[in-house]
């Protein structure tokens, strides 16, 4: 396995992580271990959606699960995935959420 992005966390994003449920963390964890291979080709590109500009953030969803990752790739030389919302997706929260953060970056 080659690593080629590596995988941070904006603080509120590792504070969800750290409180995710184990068998829940379990799948969070192996979708991370790919991100750090392939960060650019997984999960759905994200768009411009009920006024929430997303554009440059992927997600990766576990439907089963409910619970959505949010992130983007930041960097020009070094390959970044920055994880900006790891939680569940209730009435979109998971993307207003995200949405802010970005604002706030």
């Amino acid at each position: 396995m080659v690593k080629k992005f590596e995988v941070v966390f904006i603080e509120e994003a590792r504070i969800e992580y750290k409180n995710l449920d184990g068998s829940i963390k379990k799948l969070v964890n192996v979708a991370l271990a790919k991100m750090e291979e392939r960060a650019d080709v997984l999960g759905e590109e994200l768009t411009s959606k009920h006024g929430l500009k997303l554009i440059g953030c992927r997600k990766i969803k576990f439907r089963k699960a409910g619970i959505r990752i949010v992130y983007r790739i930041v960097g020009d030389k070094a390959e970044i995935a920055e994880i900006i919302f790891v939680g569940k997706r209730e009435d979109n929260e998971v993307y207003i959420e995200a949405f802010k953060r970005l604002k706030e970056l």
